[in-house]
């Protein structure tokens, strides 16, 4: 199974962006601090998960990012769709590329089959 850096960072962001709302705006310098994440990353997965809904932006002094819904309305798998990042089981791209001589392997099903499921309990997964 991949799940690469932008998943993970993503998720980290997230959990302590949940965290640490209560007292207001949270910026990303302080989740880059606290995180261990490159301010410049943060930016670009804090976009996407803008743009899919998951946090909203507070603008001037004291501004940052909030949560757009409830934590326990967000799923681990929401935040890893959110930042374009598959979690692959698979060798294959398109069902073919990586697979054996053009076809696909005897155990494709079996590691897709996986994929559903590994889905399926990150859906069942919240931010809280």
């Amino acid at each position: 199974m991949r799940l690469t850096s932008k998943g993970r960072y993503a998720v980290s962001a997230m959990v302590d962006l949940n965290k640490q709302q209560t007292e207001g705006p949270v910026t990303l310098a302080a989740i880059s601090e606290r995180q261990f994440i490159s301010l410049s990353y943060l930016e670009q997965l804090f976009r996407r998960l803008r743009e899919s809904g998951l946090v909203k932006s507070v603008r001037g002094p004291g501004g940052g990012y909030l949560l757009a819904k409830e934590a326990i309305d967000i799923s681990v798998a929401d935040i890893i769709r959110a930042v374009n990042e598959p979690v692959r089981t698979t060798m294959c791209e398109n069902g073919v590329r990586g697979c054996h001589r053009g076809n696909r392997c005897d155990t494709h099903q079996l590691w897709e089959s996986l994929g559903h499921h590994i889905y399926r309990f990150l859906d069942a997964v919240s931010l809280e």
